[in-house]
C-alpha cells in the first residue's frame, strides 16, 4: 500500500487521520511542521504527501512549492474552509487536489487513489508529436521543448497530453475532469484552471498570451498552436 507523508499541525486531527489511513493499510509518516516534513523527505520516499495549509512557521503554500520545485511528488492539501483564495492559491502553488475539513477518511483515501492512479496511469501511442516547438513522446512521457526536456507534474502531464490529442477541439472543462483526473471524479474546476495556468508557465513564451493551451471563454480550453 502506498506510503502517506501527513504533515498536520493539529494534533486530534494528524492522530485521527493517521489511524484512519494506517487502518486503510498504508504506511503514514506523520509530523507536525512544515519543516519536520521537508527534513523527513530527505530521509524516507512517501507516494503522497497530505498537506494542512495552515501550518506555523513555515505555512503549507511555501511547503507545497518547495515540494513541487524539487519534484512530481503528488500532493493533496487540507484546507480548514472550503474557501476560494485558499483553494485556488494551493492549487497554483502546485498541489494536486485538496480535500475541505473536516476530513472524512474515506474521502481523503479516494483522493490518494486518485492521484495515484493518475501518476502511475500508462498512455498508449509512440509516435513523438511535434507542434510548434514542442516535442511530445506519448510512449516515453517526455515533452521537449526546444529540444529541452519539461519538467512537469504527473497531472500536467496527462492534462497536455489529452488536449494535444486532438488539436484545435475544444474541450470543457467538465469533459477534463473526467478524463485527466478521473472518470466520475467529483471535483471542481478550479483544479483544471490552477493545472492549466501551471502548464502554461512551463510551456508559454508568455502565459498570459498562450499560444498552446488556449482559452475559449464560456466553453473551456483547446490545444494550439492554430
Amino acid at each position: 500500500m502506498p506510503r502517506v507523508l501527513l504533515i498536520e499541525d493539529d494534533e486530534a486531527v494528524r492522530e485521527g487521520l493517521s489511524l484512519a489511513l494506517t487502518y486503510q493499510g498504508h504506511t503514514v509518516d506523520a509530523v507536525r511542521t512544515g519543516e519536520e516534513g521537508l527534513e523527513l523527505l530527505g530521509s524516507v520516499t512517501p507516494d503522497v504527501v497530505v498537506l494542512d495549509l495552515m501550518l506555523p512557521g513555515v505555512d503549507g503554500f511555501e511547503v507545497c512549492r518547495r515540494i513541487r520545485a524539487s519534484g512530481d511528488l503528488p500532493i493533496i492539501m487540507l484546507t480548514a474552509r472550503n474557501d476560494d483564495i485558499d483553494v485556488v492559491a494551493g492549487l497554483e502553488a502546485g498541489a494536486d487536489d485538496y480535500v475541505a475539513k473536516p476530513a472524512q477518511a474515506r474521502v481523503l483515501e479516494a483522493r490518494i487513489r486518485a492521484v495515484l492512479r493518475r501518476s502511475s496511469a500508462p498512455v498508449a501511442e509512440v509516435v513523438a508529436e511535434h507542434h510548434g516547438d514542442l516535442t511530445i513522446d506519448r510512449d516515453g512521457l517526455v515533452v521537449t521543448r526546444f529540444g529541452k526536456p519539461v519538467s512537469l507534474a504527473p497531472t500536467e502531464l496527462r492534462l497536455l497530453l489529452e488536449l494535444s490529442s486532438s488539436p484545435g477541439r475544444v474541450m470543457s472543462r467538465q469533459q477534463l475532469l473526467g478524463s485527466v483526473w478521473d472518470q466520475g471524479y467529483l471535483g471542481d474546476s478550479r483544479l483544471v484552471d490552477a493545472c492549466v495556468q501551471r502548464l502554461r508557465s512551463k510551456i508559454e513564451d508568455d502565459p498570459a498570451a498562450p499560444v498552446y493551451v488556449q482559452t475559449v471563454r464560456g466553453f473551456g480550453y483547446r490545444f494550439g498552436p492554430l
